[in-house]
């Protein structure tokens, strides 16, 4: 994925444990999904002081794309500095895009900027296989033990697509990676995109004469979606390409929205504030959510309760909790 073309959950899987059966308790914000992720440029400064002032839940600090071999050196440096100066409170969660694994260059990046400190979560690009998640779990744990952070402390997010062996390989992710507790612990989510991608096929367009995605990059797409869930952990929808393009970005949120995805990638401030609306629950779905809580209250300790003449079970439950959530959350957070 092409930053600037078409480029955890504080810790967060996309469901909420249920600690009780007491339908009052709200989900806990140390899984709540992640809605706006934004890349940054690591050798900008500028640019790095604009981004944490927005709202997005996350800013992605990239070493990889954006940044030229000639600069790395200097954006490991300021990532670090960004790193040890914290996060503000309220504000988005440092993360940081590394260098895939085949280039030889994560280890470096990630010991260049975890010198004494760690991001929320690393993102992890170009990613083929199973084993390179595994791999880059496994050093991550050796970071944490160095450094003395808890274990899992640091949370992957994958970009699952940008290669067609990514792509032929997502449907094995849930068996290869949701036996392994070295990865399960830190996996935050899988996103998607589809500049590196169409690079690899020699693609001349990704969206047919009416502007919808064409087969293979919807397959994409789906493939990502569908891993991620099988997976528990959140799916986040890749970029929007054309800056300034409100009426594009607002479908493509309505269609990631309906689909199932959780949050999106963004590559300017603008798009934050749309995301962040798109996936906030709407009046309508707190005040269901709600209802439904109330029902379980009414009937302390069961695993079924009624609503409007129809069951709501534990699923529903968990999904009311989320929502209540997320929205105490997004209030706290204007």
């Amino acid at each position: 994925m092409r930053k600037g073309r078409a480029k955890r959950r504080p810790a967060a899987h996309a469901a909420v444990t249920l600690a009780t059966p007491d339908a009052s308790r709200a989900a806990p914000a140390a899984v709540l999904p992640l809605r706006s992720w934004l890349f940054v440029p690591g050798d900008s400064e500028r640019k790095q002081d604009k981004a944490l002032a927005t709202q997005a839940d996350a800013v992605i600090f990239d070493l990889e794309d954006s940044v030229t071999a000639g600069q790395l050196a200097h954006a490991r440096e300021l990532v670090r500095e960004r790193l040890r100066g914290g996060a503000r409170a309220g504000g988005p969660q440092p993360w940081v895009r590394v260098n895939a694994p085949p280039s030889g260059l994560m280890h470096t990046d990630l010991d260049a900027v975890c010198t004494d400190t760690t991001p929320a979560g690393i993102v992890l690009p170009k990613v083929s296989a199973a084993a390179e998640i595994a791999d880059a779990a496994a050093y991550l744990e050796a970071l944490e033990r160095r450094l003395g952070r808890s274990a899992g402390s640091v949370r992957l997010l994958v970009i699952a697509t940008e290669t067609p062996r990514a792509v032929l390989s997502l449907p094995q992710l849930p068996a290869a990676l949701g036996g392994s507790p070295l990865v399960s612990a830190r996996l935050a989510g899988l996103t998607w995109g589809s500049e590196d991608l169409g690079a690899a096929l020699g693609a001349l367009g990704r969206r047919d004469a009416d502007g919808a995605l064409t087969f293979t990059f919807q397959l994409a797409r789906t493939s990502c979606l569908l891993a991620a869930a099988a997976l528990g952990v959140q799916a986040i929808d890749g970029v929007h390409t054309v800056l300034r393009d409100a009426p594009g970005l607002k479908r493509e949120l309505a269609d990631a929205r309906r689909d199932g995805f959780s949050g999106k990638l963004a590559i300017h401030p603008e798009q934050v504030g749309p995301i962040n609306a798109a996936f906030a629950p709407t009046s309508a779905e707190r005040e269901h959510a709600r209802r439904v809580v109330a029902a379980f209250a009414a009937v302390p300790g069961a695993g079924v309760a009624s609503l409007d003449g129809q069951m709501v079970d534990r699923p529903h439950l968990l999904q009311a909790q989320r929502i209540l959530a997320v929205a105490r959350r997004d209030r706290e957070k204007v």
